[in-house]
């Protein structure tokens, strides 16, 4: 089930919020234009279906979502116990980092944390099947989808080199964790 947990970003021990409803996140979400919504009304592919599968499977709801944003293109990106460089992956992502374009994922199955560090809080969002998360270019933010991870999802792009880190170098991320290491 999705969630929500904010903090201070001083006492990562101590939510100042918590909510498991949709509403609520977005709602929490969207003064620092974050998109967070469900798409419910599509019954998703089978988990291993191909690309071209998964990508036909929400073509509606991917053309809506690029002709608002203005990103060119959309790919899927699977990870899970057969990914050979999971570990690495895993590692690249948990670092605090910023994009030059907004990052946008639809968990299709599996689901992971997107954590957003904006001023002095942090915004754990975890993501599930069915979600859709939209994090503002420029923004700081780490994901994690577990030491396990077992994920299918729709990454969206603007740019076509697709997914491009700028590290910030703060360890952060490392003093709130969403999965046991």
């Amino acid at each position: 089930m999705s969630s929500l947990s904010v903090f201070e970003d001083s006492h990562p021990g101590v939510a100042l919020l918590q909510t498991q409803d949709g509403a609520e996140i977005a709602a929490a979400l969207a003064p620092f234009g974050i998109r967070f919504e469900r798409w419910d009304d599509v019954q998703p592919p089978p988990r291993d279906a191909d690309e071209a599968t998964v990508l036909a499977t929400y073509r509606p709801w991917l053309d809506k979502l690029m002709g608002e944003t203005g990103a060119g293109s959309a790919d899927v990106l699977r990870v899970n116990a057969q990914t050979p460089n999971k570990e690495a992956l895993r590692s690249k992502f948990l670092s605090e980092h910023t994009h030059s374009e907004d990052e946008v994922r639809f968990f299709v199955h599996g689901g992971g944390h997107f954590i957003m560090h904006i001023n002095d809080r942090v915004y754990d969002v975890e993501c599930t099947q069915g979600d859709l998360i939209s994090v503002p270019e420029g923004y700081k933010h780490w994901f994690d989808a577990g030491p396990e991870p077992d994920m299918v999802t729709l990454r969206i792009f603007t740019h076509k080199e697709g997914w491009v880190a700028q590290y910030t170098g703060a360890d952060i991320a490392r003093q709130f964790p969403s999965f046991s290491s």
